[in-house]
């Protein structure tokens, strides 16, 4: 990647629905030099998708939960057992396997407690695998970007 490249980036990250004329325009290129540039970031798997970010609130998940989760023992079968499951939990936006004293630290998104009670319930307390959680209820979001600093 060069600095054009990344310029790229920069700008689809803000607006990934400019305009290739555009795009060309503010990194400098032809049109033409500039869509292939894109195809071959997107076939190099740099650009990973093209999608649109929903307000979670206007679709009715009004609340959003920060889990932590402690594993009861480091088994590679019983973290991967988990992952799988949080995949497949549809109120489980992020899952990310961490270092440290927990091992989980999920994302969910919810329309109220009583879904977030339910969605504990079933996903979490009833694994005999796991320790312990811990769920941190977010009051207001204070930050939130798509793009990653290049």
């Amino acid at each position: 990647m060069d600095r054009i490249d990344i310029k790229i980036l920069n700008l689809l990250q803000k607006d990934n629905r400019i305009s290739n004329q555009d795009l060309a325009e503010a990194v400098g290129l032809s049109p033409p030099a500039c869509l292939k540039r894109v195809r071959k970031l997107r076939s190099q798997g740099i650009i990973m998708a093209d999608v649109a970010i929903v307000n979670p609130e206007k679709v009715g998940h009004r609340i959003n939960v920060i889990v932590e989760v402690e594993i009861e023992r480091d088994q590679l079968d019983i973290y991967d057992q988990f992952s799988r499951k949080m995949n497949a939990a549809p109120e489980v936006s992020q899952c990310y396997q961490v270092t440290g004293e927990i091992d989980f630290v999920l994302v969910v998104l919810v329309p109220d407690i009583q879904a977030y009670e339910a969605f504990a319930r079933r996903e979490l307390a009833s694994n005999p695998h796991l320790r312990k959680f811990r769920s941190l209820i977010s009051l207001r979001r204070e930050k939130f970007k798509t793009e990653i600093s290049l």
